[in-house]
Parts: structure tokens; C-alpha cells; sequence
């Protein structure tokens, strides 16, 4: 994870003045605190706004270094004001480090303060030495972590610090937005000529500042400094490019219901090494083509290595796998079955191997790579052509489809060539059957791992189509009362989801969560969920209800869709600024034949309604009817036609959403009989 992604800060605001950052140049230091900044005004932050960050300076410089070359000198200093207790939290800080072997980046200069208001004096507490913890998140990462002292609601805190990175292909990237509101957000690159980066930038907020200059400078390398022999010191001269970026008043960006991660819409920029040039000095392209990427893939030892080789050891074992097959996709299904039935999946992602194959087929668990990459080999054996599939899930972010940037890839999937059919695996779900792939999955450019035809390949979530049926059926029972069952046949994703859930928390579990939808006591039972067993079905959800009647009431309000209409818009805010990605499309039909309670009739019902959304993109249909004195008939459906939305469309599909769930709150409405 990225240093702009892991930093937790948290702020407060009142009414700051904003005159300090009405100008090109930042007038906030360090160490200089008066009364009046701990009152905030700006425009964007409201009573509702937790924390804000009053500023985050950050600039990365190239210095010679005494190991024969450069490192890279990133420096940062924040200043947070915390709001209320919902802020506090983020005064916690991780700094992300990467490491190497016996080489990683070094922190430096580490201070911070927290600053409180008491009586009209400022009372400053110091972040001491011992507050500050080391952790090791991984064979790549480790984290320098703190929490700033003595923070309340009220507090500014600030700190500053200097990260010293030997890793010139690890040069510092930014985000100038985040979960809460950012008033000032700077920063500034030095990049000697000898280094080309690729930039990458996203985000749709303009710059407030962005300029970009030419100055010479020197810089001294030392050589032999660790050798036995005398060091020597040599001066290069040449010229840097100096790029500064500056955004200010930026609004929180907060996730929201139907996105993929937010880190997709943040306003940040990144940096990709591409080459390397020295004086008098051939080049060195660092970045590879996707065809060069692609093979060193495949002759990593972590990868790929191991399906070049003939891998014998699987003889026996797949005589007998593949006992009966007579055709290659059954050999590619017999073996699919074996490896998604007998291995279990230690983590839900993963690029990398971190055991050889053998040992994974041995142990029988592995990452998500370790046992595609396992599927692959063992198609292999039987002379099934099938390569890796690398890919980002939606929670991890885009991929760059012009730029090998593996950082940006999580996952690893199966690509087959079966009887002259394409079919993409996953063995690594135990919900998922043959051809099926999580609706995670669906988030845009894929990769094939083939250095010969290295294929992009789109996985686009609005190619996937979802069909749930529901049909409820309410009437009286000379035993129960008034009661009756639903019976929800769910599409192929929402039954990949139920059958994660179930084989999660159980069964008793998901049932608990689905009768809390319900607002009144209604007693469930009977109830079961079929097809949890049986590879790439859909699962059928169903339940006996009784609905509690008191017969001293005259009137009975009843929802006829029971719990499976909306609640609440999921569209909550007014405004959005990035776009709506729902897994998939959807096509959603719920019918209820009912009949009223053993003394009652019905006196009302809604009103049927059509609506469209823009055109043939949406549809929602409430169709009622009393079909007797005591019976009524419903058929209510929902269609989204696409996965995802632009933000121009937001509004209009927040307004479609709400006019549903106001629609699927009305009651039918029944009356005692005279």
C-alpha cells in the first residue's frame, strides 16, 4: 500500500481564516500555532465535517548518495484540526516503508506536537521516542506507526518527518484528497535528467497551482565507500526538472454505496520509473514493454517459472483425477473440480507465489495465485492450453491498460483454450462453478500472460446480467393464522455472494440478517436455502412467515413485497462527484398473491405506476390490483440495464431510486369486516 493511501489523519473545524491560502505560497509552519487557528472557516466544511486538514506539504529530491548513486529525500509536513471523537481515531499515522533483502527506506527527523486551546493558552504535548512502533506488514513492507498525544476534539495536531529511500523506482507518490476536507495540498518533485518518469495523474479537480522548471544543479557521488580501498567523491553536474503541483479547498471524498474504492477517484498523482540515463552511459529502460513484462513474468521463479517445466510429479496423481474423461473439457472439469474442492484459499488475493507448486499441491491451501496458477499447471500436464489471467478486483483499482505497472495488479485467473472453446477459471471460490468468475472480477483491463500474444482482455461489469425471481404467497391457516412463504430464486452473482455468506457464518446467521428487515415481530421458519452444494446453480431462498394480527384492530397496514423492497434510498447524497459502479445489471421481479386476514377486507391499495429511466436503461413496474374483497395481486419489477453511471447521471438515478423506495413503502391497507 501507497504512503498517500495508508496515512490516517483526522481534523476539526470552526471558522479558520482562509487568507493563508488565497495566495501561490503557503503561510503555515511548523511549530507555529496562534489562538486563531483553531477555529476554521471555509467553504468546504460544514457542521457535519468530522476533521480537516489545514495543510500537507510534501516534496521529493534526488541527492547523491555514498553507495554510487542517488536515493531519493521525500519530506512531509501536516497540519490536522480534529473536530469531534469521530476524529480522533485518525490521529493515528502509518508510514508505509519498502523493503529489500537486508535494504529498506529509513525514517527520519520524526517529530510531532499536539497543540490544545485551554483558558486562551496553547498547551503543547510533544510526541515522544517511545510512542513510536515499528511493525512488519510483509515480505515487502514494514510500518513506522505513532498516535499523537493528548488528542481531543479541539486538538491541532501536526507532525513532520523525512523518508530516505535508496529505491529510485520508488518515488513517493500523492494524494491531494481524501476522506476529509483539505484546504491546502502541496507538492513538489526534483528530478534529475539522467531518471524519466512516467507520470500518472487522475482526479477531476483542477490545480491551483502547476508549473514545471528547468535549474542546474550538482550533485556528489560517492564511490568504495564500503569497500576496503579509498572512497571516492566525484561531482556530477546536469540539469533537474523542479514540477509543482498545488490544489487548496478540496471537499471530503467520502466512499459511498456503489463504488468500487474510492482510490479510483481521489485526485492523486503517481510516478513510474521508465528509464534510467547517464552520462557517457547507454540507456536503461526500466519499464518494460507488456511483451518483455510478460516473459520475465513467466521465468519468475514467483510466477511462472514452473509451467515451463514438464512437472512429472503429477503423473500419478492425474491418472487418477482424470480417471473417465474421454474429451478435454472433461479432463478441464474433472481437474477444476479436484483443485476448487480440495484446496483451501488462505487469502482471497494474491499475485505472487510464495511456496513452489509442488508444495502447494502438497500442503493443499495457497494464496489465490498459488492455486490458479496450480489449476494452470495441471491443464497444462494434460495438454490443455491454458495461461494465467492477471487482473485488479474492484476493491483494488484500475489497471493502466498502456503501462506494465504490476502494483496495479491483485489477482491471478485461468485462461483455457477447451475444445476450441475460451473459458475463464477460478478454483480459488468454492461458490464458483466452471466458466464463473466473481462479479468482483469485472473491473475493466485484464492481462493474458502470454509473452507471445500478451492480450488485454475486458471484463466489463455491464456484461453481466442478474435475474432474481420472488414470489410470495399470504393467505390464513386454520392452525398458524395468517401467514404464508416466500421463495426467492436468486441470479448467478447474489448466489455466489449468499453461498460466500453461508459458508462464512452459516446458514442461522443469514436468516438472523434477513429477518431484521422486517419491522414488526415476524416469525420465520421452515426455512432453507437450496443449491448451497451444487457447482454454478443458482440457490433458491425460501421461508414459512407468520404475520402477528390483532383482532381488536380495525385497520391493518401491510407492505405487500414483506422485506424485499428498499428501505432507504441508497443514493443518499445530494451531489457526486465520481461515478456509480453497481456489480452488475439487474432484473429484479417480485409477484404477491394475498389474501386479506380471516375478518377483514381490503379497503385500499397503491396505485399502480410505470416508470422509465432514461428511455430503455431502467424500468420500474408496480403493478396491483384487488382482485376480490379479499384479495389482492402484485407484480413489481425492477430492471437496470447497465452496471455502470457516469456522475452527469447520478442525479436522475438518485431520483429514479427514491421515487421506488417511496413506492414500495405503501401499504395495502385492510378493514374489519361490519
Amino acid at each position: 500500500m501507497k504512503l498517500g493511501q495508508i496515512i490516517c489523519i483526522a481534523f476539526l473545524l470552526q471558522i479558520f481564516s482562509t487568507s493563508v491560502f488565497s495566495q501561490e505560497k503557503l503561510n503555515v509552519k511548523y511549530g507555529k500555532v496562534t489562538p486563531q487557528d483553531f477555529t476554521v472557516k471555509n467553504p468546504v466544511v460544514d457542521s457535519s465535517t468530522e476533521a480537516v486538514v489545514i495543510a500537507d506539504v510534501g516534496s521529493s529530491e534526488f541527492v547523491g548518495n555514498r553507495k554510487a548513486g542517488f536515493s531519493i529525500v521525500f519530506k512531509r509536513f501536516t497540519r490536522i484540526l480534529i473536530l469531534d471523537k469521530k476524529g480522533i481515531d485518525a490521529a493515528t499515522v502509518e508510514i508505509p516503508l519498502y523493503v529489500s533483502g537486508t535494504r529498506e527506506e529509513k525514517i527520519e527527523n520524526l517529530k510531532g506536537h499536539t497543540y490544545n486551546l485551554e483558558n486562551g493558552n496553547i498547551v503543547e504535548t510533544k510526541l515522544e521516542n517511545e510512542s513510536i512502533f515499528k511493525e512488519k506488514r510483509s515480505k515487502k513492507i514494514s510500518v513506522r506507526k505513532f498516535t499523537m498525544p493528548a488528542v481531543k476534539p479541539g486538538s491541532i495536531i501536526e507532525y513532520t518527518y523525512t523518508l530516505q529511500s535508496d529505491f529510485i523506482f520508488n518515488l513517493q507518490p500523492w494524494e491531494f484528497q481524501g476522506e476529509y476536507p483539505r484546504l491546502w495540498s502541496e507538492y513538489q518533485v526534483e528530478i534529475p535528467e539522467y531518471f524519466r518518469y512516467l507520470y500518472l495523474s487522475q482526479g477531476s479537480k483542477d490545480f491551483f497551482v502547476k508549473k514545471s522548471d528547468t535549474e542546474k544543479r550538482k550533485w556528489y557521488i560517492t564511490f568504495g565507500a564500503n569497500s576496503t580501498e579509498a572512497s571516492q567523491t566525484e561531482s556530477l553536474e546536469g540539469y533537474a526538472t523542479i514540477d509543482k503541483w498545488v490544489m487548496k479547498e478540496l471537499p471530503a471524498l467520502k466512499e459511498e454505496p456503489y463504488t468500487s474504492t474510492i482510490d479510483n477517484h481521489i485526485s492523486k498523482i503517481e510516478f513510474q520509473l521508465a528509464s534510467v540515463q547517464y552520462p557517457n552511459q547507454p540507456l536503461d529502460l526500466v519499464m518494460n514493454s507488456w511483451d518483455k513484462a510478460m516473459t520475465e513474468l513467466m521465468q519468475s521463479e514467483d510466477f511462472g517459472n514452473t509451467l515451463n517445466h514438464p512437472n512429472n510429479w503429477l503423473d500419478d496423481d492425474l491418472k487418477v483425477i482424470t480417471k473417465g474423461a474421454t474429451t478435454a473439457t472433461d479432463k478441464a472439469k474433472l481437474i477444476y473440480q479436484y483443485v476448487k474442492n480440495n484446496f483451501t484459499a488462505t487469502s482471497r488475493y494474491g499475485l505472487f507465489l510464495n511456496d513452489n507448486i509442488k508444495t502447494i499441491f502438497k500442503n493443499k491451501h495457497g494464496n489465490v495465485a498459488e492455486i490458479n496458477l496450480l489449476l494452470i499447471t495441471m491443464l497444462l500436464h494434460e495438454n490443455i492450453k491454458a495461461y494465467p489471467v492477471i487482473l485488479s478486483t474492484k476493491n483494488h483499482g484500475y489497471t493502466s491498460e498502456l503501462y506494465p505497472i504490476l502494483d496495479k495488479y491483485n489477482y491471478v485467473i485461468c485462461y483455457a483454450e477447451i475444445d476450441k472453446k475460451e473459458v475463464l477459471l477460478d478454483a480459488s471460490n468454492p461458490a464458483l462453478g466452471f466458466g464463473q468468475l466473481h462479479w468482483k472480477c469485472y473491473n475493466g483491463q485484464c492481462r493474458i500472460v502470454d509473452p507471445k500474444n500478451p492480450s488485454p482482455v475486458l471484463l466489463d461489469a455491464d456484461s453481466l446480467k442478474e435475474k432474481k425471481f420472488t414470489m410470495i404467497t399470504i393467505g390464513n391457516d386454520d392452525k398458524t393464522g395468517w401467514g404464508g412463504n416466500l421463495a426467492s430464486t436468486c441470479g448467478m452473482y447474489e448466489s455466489i455472494t449468499i453461498k460466500d455468506q453461508v459458508a462464512d457464518k452459516g446458514e442461522d446467521e443469514y436468516f438472523k440478517k434477513l429477518r431484521s428487515a422486517y419491522t414488526y415481530d415476524l416469525k420465520m421458519y421452515n426455512q432453507g436455502i437450496d443449491s448451497l452444494k451444487k457447482d454454478g446453480e443458482p440457490v433458491n431462498v425460501h421461508y414459512d412467515f407468520d404475520i402477528p394480527v390483532n383482532k381488536e384492530d380495525d385497520i391493518i397496514y401491510l407492505n405487500p413485497l414483506m422485506g424485499e423492497g428498499f428501505k432507504e434510498n441508497p443514493f443518499k447524497s445530494a451531489n457526486r462527484k465520481y461515478p456509480v459502479e453497481m456489480p452488475y445489471a439487474s432484473d429484479v421481479t417480485i409477484v404477491a398473491n394475498i389474501d386479506a386476514p380471516q375478518g377483514y377486507v381490503v379497503d385500499e391499495i397503491p396505485k399502480s405506476a410505470k416508470v422509465n429511466y432514461n428511455e430503455d436503461e431502467g424500468l420500474f413496474e408496480y403493478i396491483i390490483a384487488k382482485t376480490s374483497e379479499e384479495t389482492v395481486q402484485l407484480r413489481c419489477r425492477i430492471k437496470i440495464g447497465k452496471a455502470n453511471f457516469k456522475p452527469e447521471e447520478y442525479q436522475t438515478l438518485r431520483d429514479f431510486y427514491a421515487y421506488i423506495v417511496k413506492k414500495q413503502a405503501e401499504p395495502v391497507v385492510f378493514k374489519k369486516k361490519p
